[in-house]
């Protein structure tokens, strides 16, 4: 047993297969760069960063599927798939042209269901209504990107969202019985140990499934890499061993049943102004574990449940 609730044991306790998670391009925008909520995105943002070199919008969903899957089929002949739609805002656009994109990825062979990553001001009620009908028949998980739960610092990244939208958006998905989940971004600027912890405490009383946590990664050609050069005073600069026990602290706040997807991401080398930690995911991962066994500690340890709140976890 591990000292938290962890993605892969999500996973095997749902499907009796394995399964892994193909990244695809719809080709989407998102109104944070149109003018329709701002622009120029948020200021840490670049999706080059993390998109695979075969996820283009210029190529259809079934050509990434091909090209994802052909990579992991050699080895695991028998693995099925979640077409995971990750760049940009995968719900910005009209509802029709969506769907046919969501019916498209379902009906590639062996894919077993979505992953559909967005904000939580881009989830209209018709969507949503598609994705309650298609959450009864195959497995869907809404990954909603909040980053933060405070205002001012959602203000201060040019998110274009408030904590108001992001926690209506995330009931409204979980009262549909839909896998809901989130995605926070640790040591913005102006965010230390107090208000970090104080996410963990906010979230644990919301109705999601899934969590993805990852450390502050400052990239090249980004707004924020500007801030990082002016005003250095603005950012937290963590060793790994002291991001290590902050994730720690912050998962004994956290609700026991949300399932933590991840700790840390990693973007290319040649992106990263900092930090520069060097690790990969999976030992950044053994060393939380192992610390937490050395602290006596799993998630959930200091969870206190607010009864005037839901804390359905579906």
């Amino acid at each position: 047993m591990k000292p938290y609730r962890d993605f892969g044991s999500f996973l095997g306790e749902t499907f009796p297969f394995k399964v892994q998670k193909i990244s695809v391009h719809a080709g989407l925008g998102c109104p944070n760069r149109d003018g329709t909520k701002g622009w120029g995105g948020c200021t840490y943002c670049n999706n080059q960063t993390f998109s695979p070199a075969y996820c283009h919008g210029n190529r259809t969903i079934g050509e990434q599927l091909s090209d994802g899957i052909r990579f992991f089929a050699r080895k695991y002949p028998a693995m099925k798939y979640l077409a995971y739609f990750q760049a940009y805002t995968n719900t910005y656009a009209d509802t029709h042209s969506l769907i046919q994109k969501y019916e498209e990825a379902l009906a590639f062979p062996n894919v077993a269901g979505l992953i559909v990553a967005t904000r939580p001001d881009c989830m209209p009620e018709d969507l949503l209504h598609y994705f309650a009908e298609l959450a009864q028949k195959k497995f869907l998980l809404i990954e909603y990107g909040l980053e933060s739960t405070l205002d001012d610092t959602l203000n201060r990244i040019n998110r274009g969202h408030t904590q108001a939208e992001s926690e209506d958006a995330i009931q409204r998905t979980a009262d549909k019985g839909i896998h809901t989940g989130a995605h926070l971004i640790l040591g913005l600027p102006g965010e230390g140990h107090r208000e970090i912890l104080k996410h963990a405490e906010t979230l644990a009383e919301l109705p999601l499934t899934t969590l993805k946590l990852h450390q502050l990664q400052l990239i090249r050609h980004t707004p924020m890499a500007t801030d990082f050069a002016e005003h250095p005073e603005w950012f937290q600069h963590y060793a790994l061993n002291e991001y290590i026990d902050l994730v720690i602290d912050f998962l004994e706040k956290l609700n026991p049943r949300i399932v933590v997807e991840r700790f840390v991401s990693q973007s290319p080398r040649e992106w990263l102004i900092a930090p520069e930690w060097g690790e990969k995911n999976h030992v950044v991962t053994a060393q939380v574990i192992r610390r937490m066994t050395e602290r006596n500690t799993h998630q959930g340890k200091l969870f206190r449940a607010n009864k005037n709140k839901s804390s359905i976890i579906k």
